[in-house]
């Protein structure tokens, strides 16, 4: 598994969109955070200390963090979230499966409105996420 594998994978996942922040951080959201979604998981380019993070839930947090080259998440170990030092650490299958869980624990935390959103026809989503980032635009707010 690598960056690009990974990408592949969770942009083929539904409602799931992906952002550049913090300089060379590639965030997946569980909706677009212009509805109000919210991070599942975070690959970190460039970094010597871990490459993936994400959430985990409490139970899964508890398991993960017993293996070796996977440990707390630096500044979201409270909300159960682990970082995997190395894209060989775990198995690419088992990964995939972990992330998908992650956007699931995220998704049934979502704002009802959100949820409301992500319940709608296609065209009709597109149109209302298209109308939030332009008016979070025009507010400054849109980065």
């Amino acid at each position: 598994m690598d960056a690009e594998s990974l990408r592949t994978h969770l942009l083929s996942l539904p409602d799931v969109c992906e952002t550049m922040q913090w300089g060379e951080s590639l965030v997946y959201w569980a909706a677009d955070k212009a509805i109000g979604g919210k991070m599942f998981a975070v690959v970190t380019l460039g970094s010597p200390n871990s490459v993936i993070s994400f959430a985990a839930g409490p139970e899964g947090f508890a398991e993960l963090v017993e293996r070796e080259g996977i440990f707390p998440a630096p500044y979201l170990a409270r909300a159960h979230w682990v970082a995997v030092e190395r894209w060989n650490t775990l198995p690419a299958a088992e990964l995939r499966e972990l992330l998908d869980r992650a956007r699931e624990l995220v998704r049934e935390k979502l704002p009802a409105r959100t949820k409301a959103v992500l319940a709608m026809p296609a065209a009709e989503k597109k149109k209302r996420i298209a109308a939030r980032k332009k008016q979070l635009t025009s507010r400054g707010r849109g980065r």
